[in-house]
């Protein structure tokens, strides 16, 4: 899976390209998504989910699996998420456990020792 990124100081935004994080996808996006973790000392890291449509357990898996990796040291944000995925969050209770941006630039105004949840 291929993975869009952009630094903004202490923020890293990681953007999933593909429609889909499902059990096809999941694998694929976890390591790309690590690999490029590991190249920077952002302290947040946000997923920008606006171009998924279809998310899946194994997906939701993969994204909660990033999370555990990055803890304590480094905190994992959600951004743009479309309803399907949206609904997958709410059903799971998994949207209390991220803090969830209405975009990547809401999660950007966001200060680093900001509310955790801006949903």
């Amino acid at each position: 899976m291929i993975v869009e990124v952009a630094e903004h100081g202490a923020v890293l935004i990681v953007s999933v390209t593909g429609p889909r994080l499902d059990a096809a996808a999941a694998v694929g996006f976890k390591d790309s998504v690590r690999a490029v973790v590991r190249e920077t000392r952002a302290v947040r890291v946000v997923l920008d989910l606006e171009r998924v449509q279809f998310l899946d357990s194994s997906g939701l898996g993969a994204v909660i699996g990033l999370k555990q990796e990055l803890a304590p040291e480094r905190r994992l944000e959600l951004a743009a998420l479309g309803p399907a995925v949206r609904k997958v969050f709410r059903l799971t209770c998994m949207e209390r456990i991220f803090a969830i941006h209405a975009d990547a630039a809401a999660a950007l105004s966001v200060a680093e020792d900001g509310p955790t949840h801006a949903c």
